[in-house]
């Protein structure tokens, strides 16, 4: 099975120079630009001239029509798997998404770190085999210049959770500047984001063969 993973696309999908066909397009959240459902319905419209079987795709800490309209958000994206806490199987494939992050001014999805993301993680089932979240787990793809200082902002206790359920991939964005793939045991962590920090969708999708 062959998956395309873009993330943070803020509304810029349509700007994206290639999109690389695939089984699976996986899209990590930050999909939107304003937040509105007129935005997804944009995303929506974009999703339904690509040619892959099929698209998952999750909310990020921009994509606040989820949060606040999901019934409305949810029904607009008619041509996508929309996941949040869920999963699905796909050709035998485990797929489950989240969109959470940790804390950070106010923003969609967030929630404090501790006990309330350690929930929220214990979730995803032990059988996952493609992990989606919009957030990093901690030290990877989750450095971030401060102005003082280099700082990894991913989650502890998703990194935790990853090591538990050892997925075979883990997609997730956000952190725009730690665009790229790591591996952490057998597992393949990427960072998709597909907007540089500059907020430019230049970053190419990143594919692979599960």
């Amino acid at each position: 099975m062959r998956l395309v993973c873009i993330s943070d696309t803020h509304s810029m999908h349509r700007q994206i120079p290639r999109i690389p066909d695939g089984d699976v397009l996986i899209h990590a959240g930050d999909c939107l630009g304003r937040g509105t459902l007129d935005n997804v319905e944009d995303l929506n419209d974009w999703l339904g001239m690509l040619p892959h079987q099929n698209k998952i795709v999750i909310a990020g800490n921009h994509d606040w029509v989820f949060q606040e309209t999901p019934a409305l958000a949810r029904e607009a994206l008619s041509n996508a798997f929309y996941l949040e806490d869920s999963g699905i199987s796909l050709q035998g494939v485990n797929f489950w998404g989240s969109p959470w992050t940790p804390v950070f001014m106010d923003w969609a999805f967030m929630l404090e770190g501790g006990q309330a993301l350690f929930d929220k993680w214990k979730l995803i089932p032990d059988n996952t085999h493609v992990l989606i979240t919009h957030g990093p787990p901690k030290g990877f793809g989750d450095e971030v210049d401060t102005g003082l200082r280099f700082q990894n902002v991913g989650c502890i206790h998703l990194l935790d959770r990853v090591d538990e359920v050892s997925p075979k991939a883990h997609i997730f964005g956000h952190i725009h500047e730690g665009y790229g793939e790591y591996l952490r045991g057998s597992t393949l962590l990427i960072n998709a984001s597909t907007c540089t920090e500059r907020y430019e969708p230049t970053n190419a999708p990143i594919v692979l063969d599960i």
